[in-house]
């Protein structure tokens, strides 16, 4: 049986979404219907993807009984109180990242999911990439030795973006693109958390973090080095560092199709498709959603791949970066 899903929001994210769905086999996923901010908008949408279902608002599409879960693709500040809307009525939810503004957001979310019983988890789609299965599976058979020094950079000119640099939009290098080398840095370290964060960075005119660097001190003499800027175009790599040997991912950002572990370069190119896409790679939020249909055929509640708790964890370190930076005065 199909997983049947509803999409929460018919901007950029969520049009590469479902071109990704239509990728998997449709006796596997179904997108049912759509809803927007903008009823005609969501018209259009649903008649350039052959959608059936459109919703007049998000609180319709939340109580669609024909939903198994929702996709929201919505901007950053919208994340929270959709997802509480969602799964009050019942339905399972996969929220784009970040999962919500600051750490109390994400903790009422996830506070909701185990209070009504659902399944939520953060879209961080660089997760379930073949690349990152490859890099999971070299630091479970400790072909690495002991990891080291981790390092991240993801920095691309988004100044021009008002999503990218407005505050009230949830702006900010570290929420829009620098979310993607912390959950990097966890995830080598195996969800560990921290001893110690520093970072320093600069701000933006309008408020929020322009370019963010971030060190994560670990015992025994480990440490994750990551830095994000939305001023200008970085190299985009990433790299793992053990006692026996390195993975180097030299086009790292969101969605890496090339890895090269002790120099063996192995290539995982994403499905194609002839359908319009906006952002690089997209078809690869594929591997996210057949993760879900997964999870949800086992009767999972959460993502044994991208965690609650490393969620929790994510914000965590985000929130306290924010107050170093001087943008959050006090912890909320």
């Amino acid at each position: 049986m199909a997983t049947k899903w509803g999409i929460c929001s018919a901007g950029k994210i969520s049009n590469d979404f479902v071109v990704a769905l239509q990728t998997l086999p449709a006796q596997d996923h179904q997108v049912v219907a759509v809803a927007a901010r903008d009823f005609s908008r969501a018209n259009e949408f649903a008649h350039t993807h052959g959608i059936p279902k459109v919703h007049i608002t998000y609180e319709e599409l939340a109580s669609d009984p024909d939903i198994d879960v929702i996709y929201i693709g919505a901007i950053h500040p919208a994340h929270k109180n959709l997802g509480l809307m969602c799964m009050e009525k019942g339905k399972n939810v996969l929220c784009e990242k970040p999962l919500a503004m600051n750490l109390t957001e994400v903790n009422e979310l996830i506070s909701a999911a185990r209070k009504h019983n659902v399944f939520l988890m953060e879209a961080f789609w660089s997760r379930f990439f073949p690349v990152y299965e490859h890099i999971r599976s070299v630091l479970n058979q400790k072909a690495l030795g002991d990891v080291k020094v981790v390092q991240a950079e993801f920095g691309v000119n988004l100044l021009n973006v008002p999503r990218a640099v407005e505050k009230e939009l949830g702006g900010g290098a570290l929420l829009d693109i620098g979310c993607y080398c912390v959950q990097f840095g966890l995830m080598a370290f195996g969800g560990e958390k921290p001893e110690a964060i520093t970072a320093k960075g600069f701000l933006h005119e309008t408020g929020v973090d322009e370019t963010v660097t971030i060190i994560l001190q670990y015992s025994g003499k480990r440490q994750a080095i990551l830095t994000c800027t939305l001023v200008t175009q970085m190299p985009n790599q990433a790299v793992i560092c053990g006692t026996k040997g390195m993975i180097q991912i030299p086009s790292f950002m969101w969605s890496p199709t090339t890895i090269l572990v002790n120099g063996e370069e192995s290539k995982y190119p994403v499905p194609p498709t002839s359908k319009h896409l906006n952002f690089w790679n997209s078809t690869g939020l594929s591997y996210e959603a057949e993760h879900v249909r997964q999870c949800l055929l086992k009767g999972l509640k959460e993502s044994p791949v991208m965690s609650l708790a490393e969620s929790e964890l994510l914000a965590s370190i985000m929130e306290e970066v924010y107050i170093q930076l001087g943008i959050y005065k006090n912890k909320i």
